[in-house]
């Protein structure tokens, strides 16, 4: 690995620790603003690496993150927020194919739609009212990117979604078994 790939899996890393920090926290404006962070972070290590759908897809989370943890003040109670985001996500995998020359085979058009299911996950975590919510929907959102991250060697990805599997279940016994005993 030469130097460029270094730092960008090392920003990769970064990022990951912070979505792994974020289902440990107990309110859900505070993971999804601990996500922000992370997901900043990924769109950088994703357009390092050239993955270029994970590189758009994160810079639409970050957007995403920066809506929802300020819902009042963008009426993101709102489902069209979980709409427009989709969208977007759909522009970004259109993009990979016609702007950014991928080329459009079967596994690559497979692997590319991946992450698209997360972020349609994880947005509808964000849309709903609580912390349970978010981890529920990383349970979807996580495989997602892990199937998509081993395509593109992004090592922080790739221990982010596993690391964020365990996290996301060690929560919910945590955190959220707790609240329904």
């Amino acid at each position: 690995m030469d130097t460029y790939e270094i730092i960008a899996q090392g920003v990769g890393i970064v990022a990951m620790s912070l979505n792994i920090i974020s289902y440990q926290l107990k309110k859900q404006k505070s993971i999804i603003a601990m996500q922000f962070f992370g997901a900043a972070l990924f769109t950088v290590n994703m357009f390092m690496i050239g993955a270029i759908v994970g590189g758009f897809l994160n810079a639409v989370g970050a957007v995403r993150a920066l809506v929802y943890v300020n819902k009042q003040k963008f009426k993101a109670d709102r489902f069209i927020w979980v709409l427009g985001f989709g969208v977007l996500y759909f522009v970004a995998y259109g993009l990979t194919f016609l702007v950014f020359d991928k080329e459009p085979t079967a596994v690559n058009l497979i692997i590319e739609f991946l992450p698209i299911i997360g972020m349609f996950a994880t947005g509808i975590g964000f849309y709903l009212k609580d912390a349970k919510s978010v981890r529920r929907a990383g349970l979807v959102s996580s495989p997602s990117w892990l199937i998509y991250n081993i395509f593109n060697f992004a090592i922080g990805g790739i221990i982010c979604e596993i690391l964020a599997l365990i996290s996301i279940i060690t929560a919910m016994r945590r955190l959220d078994r707790k609240k329904e005993e």
